[in-house]
């Protein structure tokens, strides 16, 4: 990042701070000195020639809500197979250290991941498609039977547990993906873009159901988006990406505490952030095209 763009946004980021009472720090259970992922310098370079990140360098904090927001093409959800070990980096480290839960790390096994698209098997019911993570662990059926339940009633999908994917709207087949991928209580919950599809009044019910999921569960969370609204409003923290070829340009926090709702969208907390992010994306854009 150049130092005449530092100076642009940093007057934005201290004017985000000082806006008022409604301002709060991020909260106290993220630690800054623990970070439970750390990428030092990773690359990822395909067998085709496409470089889709180049030396990127990211802590990930435990109990925070980051987002990775950029264009198409920047790499975003390749950190996510990174993270996930759907993948390896081309060069570069990835450190995953002990979680603040006992007897859990940052290990795949520790990590729920929420695609795309709801990948629900359509020729079973609700209630099966949350339990396959934990028929594949050979879990008791009382234990499977108590964690779907636990979980669809957190979605709002207690209801359904019997019907099928077809007898599903897009929302609700979005929300039992998400329920499987918590049904293994997993410390770290990975998201690629899973409301994009959605229409706009679906995207923000979701948004606020999963600001109540991370409050609900302590998870630490790692979102993909292409949208600077969805992404203040979400997040304790935003890393900002450009293309061509992959990287990080910034970071910006999002200053303001959870539970968040209607007021938070219409506050100059938000208006603030979302310029400060907006500017920032145009300045990769910038870069990019150099």
């Amino acid at each position: 990042m150049t130092a005449k763009f530092v100076m642009m946004v940093d007057p934005i980021i201290q004017n985000i701070a000082s806006a008022g009472s409604s301002v709060r720090s991020i909260p106290t259970d993220l630690d800054p000195r623990k970070p439970i992922i750390s990428l030092s310098r990773v690359s990822k370079q395909y067998r085709n020639g496409t470089l889709a990140l180049e030396q990127v360098s990211l802590s990930i904090y435990e109990g925070e809500f980051l987002s990775l927001l950029g264009p198409s093409g920047c790499g975003k959800s390749t950190i996510l197979q990174l993270l996930a070990k759907l993948s390896d980096p081309s060069s570069g480290k990835i450190d995953r250290f002990a979680t603040g839960r006992q007897g859990t790390s940052a290990q795949t096994a520790d990590m729920g991941f929420v695609f795309q698209e709801p990948t629900l098997l359509p020729w079973t019911n609700v209630f099966e498609n949350v339990a396959i993570p934990l028929r594949l662990w050979r879990r008791p059926e009382t234990e499977i039977r108590g964690e779907v339940a636990r979980v669809l009633g957190m979605v709002g999908l207690e209801a359904f547990a019997k019907a099928y994917p077809r007898e599903l709207s897009g929302g609700m087949k979005m929300r039992v993906s998400i329920a499987r991928a918590l049904v293994t209580r997993p410390p770290i919950l990975l998201m690629d873009e899973p409301f994009a599809a959605l229409d706009e009044f679906t995207r923000q019910k979701l948004d606020d159901d999963l600001i109540e999921i991370r409050q609900k569960t302590g998870c630490t969370i790692v979102f993909v988006t292409h949208s600077t609204s969805e992404s203040v409003y979400l997040s304790t923290r935003i890393a900002v990406m450009a293309a061509r070829p992959g990287r990080l340009i910034g970071e910006i926090p999002v200053p303001a505490e959870y539970p968040r709702g209607r007021k938070f969208r219409l506050s100059p907390t938000f208006a603030q952030t979302a310029e400060a992010v907006s500017d920032l994306l145009e300045f990769g854009r910038d870069q990019s095209h150099r």
